[in-house]
């Protein structure tokens, strides 16, 4: 693993660099600045777990030109949607919305990158100041006023309209699907902070119920919608007893379930019985709710259904693809049939070190839980330690290393 602090000083030396030379290439400096960031944010997610390539550079300029041309050809793109859209009348049925959604359908607008969706819709929607959302991704106030005023001028660039798109109309699925991606994305990051000192940001969880609750009551027949809501609030009503009196992570089969908030539970199963009344296809997130909602019954852990979790993870898998879900079909199917099964899935999955979560602490932690229901604690504890070494989460790491601790005393051979 790469010293990441020296991977930060080389990536600030190298990132006037490569803009420098991108701008004299490309023109644009706007546009190239933006890529250069996202080039930089790249490497330096990839570089400490993966190493610096050798020439570092040329990492940078390549990656940059890239997500240069990515942008050009979602300008293009856009400019192409907004001409059709403007020889065509506009049909009736818009929903009644308020400035609150218009605002976070503005600022989930596809011309933006993800991170600046989510940064703009914290500081115009959710009301957060500029310091709050720099400390929540750990970069500098400076760099995140930064952002959130580019992704404004893109917006104010794209012309794009103060209101929420007409359903039918040729953006309005991409748009819904983005502000329910932005809302997701905020929700886990609150509940399970990627780095950091502590477990949960609260912040950060609260104002993505918030909106999806303001979602929700303006578009209450969209099943993904309702799914999305029940499954945070299905999610949140576990905060309580996901930490331990020194803020220490307390894993799902560990937890005090009496102090789970039932009133959330009783909300947001009635939100995912309701959704089945509209009859509409389940999709990423009424899936992810029911799942949620399977673990909310039952009493002990002893008594959770999984074979039914099994079944849902099976059907959200062909629904999103995503490996993350392959990860966590893994891990019911280990618990409804012997681990074998579910490692030799991790195999497939892991491709021999170059699948997609490759280097991700999570398919070492799983792996670790995997070979220690299998019988095997010192190779589970070696994934133990790889996982701790690769997550910036310090609740994490720590549950990580103790856990392979425990299983080395388990292993270490006794004076006879």
């Amino acid at each position: 693993m790469t010293d990441r602090p020296g991977v930060e000083d080389l990536l600030r030396s190298l990132a006037p660099q490569v803009l420098g030379l991108l701008a004299r290439r490309l023109g644009d400096f706007d546009a190239c600045e933006d890529a250069v960031q996202e080039a930089l944010i790249a490497a330096a997610g990839h570089w400490p777990e993966r190493g610096v390539p050798e020439n570092p550079r040329g990492w940078l300029l390549r990656t940059a030109v890239r997500r240069y041309t990515d942008q050009m050809r979602s300008e293009a793109a856009r400019r192409r949607r907004e001409e059709r859209v403007a020889r065509e009348p506009v049909p009736a049925g818009a929903p009644a919305a308020d400035d609150c959604l218009a605002l976070l359908f503005m600022c989930c607008h596809p011309t933006l990158t993800p991170a600046s969706a989510i940064a703009l819709t914290l500081r115009a929607v959710g009301g957060l100041t500029t310091a709050q959302i720099a400390a929540a991704y750990l970069v500098p106030e400076a760099t995140m006023a930064q952002r959130i005023s580019r992704a404004k001028q893109r917006l104010k660039a794209s012309s794009v309209r103060f209101d929420v798109p007409v359903p039918g109309s040729p953006d309005w699925a991409g748009r819904l699907r983005s502000v329910l991606r932005v809302l997701y994305l905020l929700f886990n990051e609150g509940y399970t902070a990627s780095a950091g000192t502590t477990l949960h940001r609260a912040d950060l969880s609260g104002e993505a119920v918030r909106l999806a609750r303001q979602v929700h009551r303006l578009l209450p027949v969209e099943g993904e919608v309702a799914g999305l809501l029940a499954l945070m609030l299905l999610t949140e009503a576990r905060r309580p007893a996901r930490t331990g009196p020194h803020g220490e992570l307390v894993p799902l089969a560990e937890q005090d379930r009496t102090r789970w908030d039932r009133g959330l539970i009783r909300e947001g199963t009635a939100l995912l019985i309701g959704t089945f009344a509209h009859r509409q296809r389940p999709g990423e997130y009424r899936l992810q709710a029911a799942v949620a909602a399977v673990h909310d019954r039952a009493a002990h852990a002893r008594d959770t259904d999984w074979p039914q979790i099994l079944g849902l993870y099976e059907v959200l898998e062909q629904v999103t693809g995503s490996p993350l879900v392959t990860l966590n079909r893994a891990v019911a199917l280990a618990m409804t049939d012997e681990p074998g099964a579910a490692l030799a899935l991790l195999d497939r999955l892991d491709s021999g070190g170059s699948g997609p979560l490759a280097g991700h602490h999570r398919m070492h932690a799983v792996r670790a839980h995997l070979l220690e229901m299998a019988g095997e604690p010192e190779t589970a504890g070696h994934h133990y330690r790889l996982a701790a070494a690769l997550t910036a989460s310090t609740p994490e790491q720590r549950y990580l290393t103790a856990k392979a601790a425990g299983l080395r005393q388990r292993v270490r051979p006794t004076a006879g």
